[in-house]
C-alpha cells in the first residue's frame, strides 16, 4: 500500500474538502439552498483537515490541537495575507459581478504578503526595491507588449475593469510580483524554473481572463484561448527576468543560509505557497465559467509544474 508523505496526504485532503464547498457554490447558482450546507461544511472542515488531516487513523484530537498550537505561535503576518487571499477566492461563483474586485482584493493581499515576507528577510529596504522592480518589469513588459505585440503577441486591455495604470489593471503587475516570488521559492531559487511555473500559471489565465474580459486576443495565429506560443516564451521570458532580478536584490528570500544576524522564525511552510493555492482555485474558476476542457488542462499544467519543482529540489 503506497503512504502518502503527511504534507501531501494534509493538502489534498483540505483540497477535497474545499471542492466540498466548490460544489456548494455551483448549487447555490442554480439556486438550490442545499448548496449553503456543503459551503458551512466544507470551508471549515478543510482548514481541520489541513492541520491535521494525515492523523485520521487515530489521534485527529490531540494532533489538531498541538498543532492548531504550533501555528498560532508561528504564525507570522504575512501568512494572515495568504489566508485572505485564498478566502477572497472563495465568494466568487456567489457574487460573479464582483469578479474584478474580488481579483484586484486577492491579488492585493498576496502582494502585501510577498512583501511583508520579503521584508522579514532582507529587511524593508530591499523588499521594497524587489516589489518596485518586479512590478515596474511586469508593467513596462504588458504596457509594450500591448502597443507593439512584444513580447506576448497581439491584445488589448480595451475592456479590462480599472483601476488601470498606464491602461494595464493594477492587478496585473501586482501579480507579476507576487506569483513570482511563490515561483522562485518554490524553483528553490532557480530562475528557469520559475518562469516555467509562471507560464504554466498563464495556461489557466488565459482563458479565464478572456472570458471575464479582462484582456482581448486578436493575434493571427492563435494556439490557446486566441493566445498565440509566442505569448507563453513571453511569459516565461519576462518571468525568468524578473526571477533573476529579485534573486540578485535579496538572495537572503530563497537561500535563508545567506541570512547573516538575521532570526527569521522557522515555519512549517513558506510563501511558495501561493502557487499550489492557485493551482486549485484558477481550474475551479475556469469550471464556474463553462470552460472544463480549459480547466482540465490547467489542472493537469500546473500539477506538473509542482511535480517538475519538487523533483528538480530534491536532486540539488
Amino acid at each position: 500500500m503506497i503512504r502518502l508523505p503527511p504534507t501531501i496526504l494534509r493538502t489534498g485532503l483540505a483540497f477535497a474538502a474545499l471542492g466540498i464547498a466548490f460544489a456548494g457554490a455551483l448549487l447555490v447558482l442554480t439556486d438550490r439552498s442545499a448548496g449553503w450546507a456543503l459551503i458551512a461544511i466544507g470551508v471549515p472542515l478543510s482548514g481541520l483537515l489541513a492541520l491535521a488531516g494525515d492523523a485520521l487513523g487515530g489521534g485527529f484530537s490531540r494532533t489538531l490541537q498541538d498543532r492548531t498550537r504550533q501555528l498560532i505561535s508561528e504564525t507570522r503576518p504575512w501568512m494572515w495575507l495568504i489566508a485572505l487571499y485564498a478566502v477572497l477566492h472563495i465568494p466568487v461563483p456567489l457574487w460573479p459581478e464582483g469578479f474584478g474586485i474580488l481579483g484586484l482584493a486577492s491579488t492585493a493581499a498576496l502582494f502585501v504578503g510577498a512583501l511583508l515576507y520579503a521584508a522579514e528577510r532582507v529587511g524593508w529596504g530591499r523588499s521594497w526595491l524587489m516589489a518596485a522592480l518586479a512590478c515596474g518589469l511586469g508593467l513596462g513588459a504588458e504596457v509594450i507588449g500591448t502597443r507593439t505585440g512584444f513580447p506576448f503577441g497581439i491584445y488589448s486591455y480595451a475592456t479590462a475593469p480599472a483601476p488601470l495604470v498606464l491602461g494595464v489593471p493594477l492587478m496585473v503587475p501586482l501579480g507579476w510580483f507576487a506569483l513570482t516570488l511563490s515561483g522562485l521559492l518554490l524553483s528553490g531559487g532557480r530562475v528557469w524554473l520559475a518562469g516555467l511555473l509562471l507560464a504554466l500559471w498563464d495556461v489557466g489565465l488565459e482563458p479565464l481572463m478572456t472570458a471575464q474580459h479582462y484582456w482581448l486576443w486578436s493575434d493571427p495565429n492563435p494556439i490557446w484561448a486566441g493566445a498565440p506560443l509566442q505569448n507563453f516564451l513571453g511569459w516565461w521570458a519576462v518571468a525568468s527576468g524578473i526571477s533573476w532580478v529579485l534573486l540578485k536584490i535579496g538572495p537572503g528570500v530563497f537561500f535563508p543560509s545567506l541570512l547573516v544576524g538575521n532570526r527569521v522564525p522557522r515555519t512549517s511552510f513558506n510563501f511558495a505557497v501561493a502557487y499550489p493555492i492557485e493551482a486549485f482555485f484558477l481550474p475551479g474558476g475556469l469550471v464556474l465559467v463553462g470552460r472544463y476542457l480549459e480547466a482540465a488542462v490547467t489542472l493537469g499544467a500546473m500539477l506538473l509544474g509542482l511535480a517538475l519543482a519538487q523533483v528538480v529540489r530534491r536532486r540539488g
